[in-house]
C-alpha cells in the first residue's frame, strides 16, 4: 500500500442514493492489510460500494486511533470490523 489514499469504484453504476464508501486503514508490509484489501475490493465490485485506502503511517491522527487494530474497515465512516474482514458480513453490511 504506498499510496496515502487510494479510492477505487466498481463498474456498476450506483443508484439514485450515493453507494456505501468503505475505507480500509492499515500500513505498508502488512498482510494482513493486503488480505483485507483483496476482500475489499472484491466485495465492493460485487456491491457497487466505493472504497478508500489511507495509511496510519502518514496520518498521526489515524496511526493513534488505530495502530494496534489494522486493518481496520469503516463503513460509512464507522467501524466495521478489524484485523479480518469477512466477506459475507462486508456484503451486508453494504445492503447486499
Amino acid at each position: 500500500m504506498s499510496p496515502l489514499f487510494r479510492r477505487g469504484k466498481s463498474a456498476q453504476s450506483p443508484g439514485p442514493a450515493a453507494p456505501p464508501l468503505v475505507t480500509l486503514i492499515g500500513k505498508p508490509g502488512c498482510h494482513l492489510c493486503d488480505d483485507a484489501r483483496a476482500v475489499v475490493e472484491r466485495v465492493c465490485a460485487e456491491t457497487g460500494a466505493e472504497w478508500e485506502e489511507k495509511d496510519i503511517t502518514q496520518d498521526e491522527a489515524l496511526h493513534r486511533e488505530y495502530w494496534e487494530q489494522i486493518p481496520v474497515v469503516l463503513v460509512d465512516g464507522a467501524q466495521h470490523t478489524f484485523w479480518r474482514v469477512d466477506p459475507a458480513r462486508l456484503r451486508s453490511a453494504l445492503g447486499a
